[in-house]
């Protein structure tokens, strides 16, 4: 008996069926809009602004070193101390002759006696109230030399940050091809599953009529689940480039994430030698090691400027009281000139350690400026030669499900072998897999040529 659903209840069915398809649907991303949002959210870029932040702020504590200090302070002191005593009854301008023992003297013979008073005083408590000025005046380039290696800092922190977006954006365009790659691979499989399905129908069919051994029939159903196997892996894959995509876009893993049409980058045009050269001059990688090699040449003279003199004002009001307020006011102006006449060859050793490792970065600023220059050449050869296999992978697609055809028709006819069908059939599945390969390596090399020049972001893909 055939049971009909009343129209309503159909219709709430197939409302909340909607409604949960909706819910549950992921979301789907363009490359663009990937590439934005993990600019956003992705934690190795949160590294790289921080580094920016505390060369920032490196740059600011040099800057301030060329400011006048100024130092406030409240000092409370009791002591009985002989010296301390009486100097602190001179700040307080309390001082009197009774505290040099005076009554105690009684004329010339009373010379040689110790007074009481002065030798041992009672104790005195005193509050310092004191507003101190630092200011300096020359130190022989020692904080303009600070402020330079900062600021040679700050411009490589931002380099450096500019290279890993762009290295961001390869990953993204691998993990979002990937998608794609994969997806791919699984339809070659679904065709590859189909294929051999029929295989196995078409064997059985043939082995009841007598045309095949069971061993043939055998073969066409390992065939079956090797296929099977690899739809299976090929599946997983998809699974596993959509991670790692969330994983670089900063999102939770239990997110539902899909992507949109996939993407192909544009061959960056000029010559090799054209190309290498813009990469010298435009590789952030390079820029942040030309900084680098700046701020090491800076340091170099803040360890030289250790062999000049300096000399720096200071300007100090005092107020000196039993309690805390602004009496017996005094003040203090003093300019101090030093200059290290022997240090035991300390600072000639610090400016040879600070020559030597700019000395250290040079050489590394030379090898990867050749290193950079290589991966160029290497980029642009494999992004050629991608370009080639993939005209010749469709052409090899084209002929090898030709000749599986054929093969297949002859099988049918009962002119054939299961072998020659098997042995088409995965001529085809390799050819189809070559191929999606083949456009995946021809996308990320493509790519990985803009990164190496210094030019790869989402806009100029």
């Amino acid at each position: 008996m055939i049971n009909f659903v009343p129209r309503r209840r159909l219709f709430v069915v197939f409302a909340l069926a909607v409604t949960l398809t909706a819910t549950a649907a992921a979301e789907n991303l363009e490359f663009r809009q990937c590439v934005a949002t993990a600019l956003v959210q992705n934690p190795d870029l949160g590294i790289s602004r921080a580094q920016i932040e505390q060369a920032e702020a490196g740059l600011r504590q040099a800057q301030g070193n060329r400011l006048p200090r100024l130092n406030l302070s409240l000092t409370g002191t009791r002591s009985n101390d002989a010296l301390n005593a009486f100097g602190m009854k001179l700040g307080q301008r309390n001082a009197t002759f009774n505290d040099f023992g005076a009554g105690e003297f009684t004329g010339p013979t009373a010379l040689g006696v110790a007074p009481q008073n002065l030798n041992h005083p009672d104790a005195v408590d005193n509050f310092n109230s004191r507003i101190e000025v630092q200011v300096p005046v020359y130190n022989g380039g020692m904080v303009q030399s600070y402020i330079d290696t900062a600021k040679a800092y700050v411009r490589a922190a931002q380099s450096g940050d500019e290279m890993a977006r762009q290295q961001l954006t390869k990953n993204i365009l691998m993990a979002y091809q990937g998608v794609h790659t994969a997806r791919a691979y699984i339809k070659v499989a679904e065709e590859g599953r189909a294929a051999a399905e029929e295989y196995v129908r078409i064997t059985e069919k043939l082995h009841k009529q007598g045309m095949v051994v069971k061993s043939d029939l055998l073969a066409a159903r390992v065939n079956l689940e090797d296929v099977k196997v690899k739809l299976l892996e090929a599946r997983n894959a998809e699974k596993s480039a959509l991670n790692q995509l969330a994983l670089l876009l900063g999102q939770s893993l239990d997110e539902p994430l899909d992507v949109g049409a996939p993407v192909t980058p544009s061959l960056l045009a000029g010559s090799e030698a054209a190309l290498r050269q813009q990469a010298r001059d435009g590789n952030a990688g390079l820029r942040a090691l030309r900084n680098q090699v700046e701020a090491s040449g800076a340091q170099v003279g803040a360890a030289r400027a250790g062999k000049l003199p300096q000399f720096n004002v200071m300007l100090r009001q005092d107020w000196n009281d039993k309690s805390i307020g602004l009496s017996a006011p005094s003040y203090t102006v003093a300019g101090v000139l030093s200059w290290s006449a022997f240090d035991g060859g300390v600072t000639n050793a610090g400016i040879d350690r600070a020559a030597a490792a700019r000395a250290e970065l040079v050489a590394r600023l030379r090898q990867a400026e050749e290193g950079i220059g290589y991966q160029v050449t290497d980029a642009r050869r494999r992004a050629l030669e991608a370009e080639e296999k993939v005209t010749a992978r469709v052409a090899n697609l084209e002929q090898a499900r030709e000749a599986q055809r054929l093969v297949k028709k002859r099988l049918e006819n009962g002119m054939g072998t299961l072998v020659e069908v098997l042995a088409a059939q995965a001529q085809l599945d390799h050819a189809g897999a070559d191929l999606v390969a083949a456009r995946y390596e021809l996308a990320v090399n493509r790519a990985e040529l803009k990164r190496a020049v210094g030019v790869l972001s989402a806009e100029t893909l």
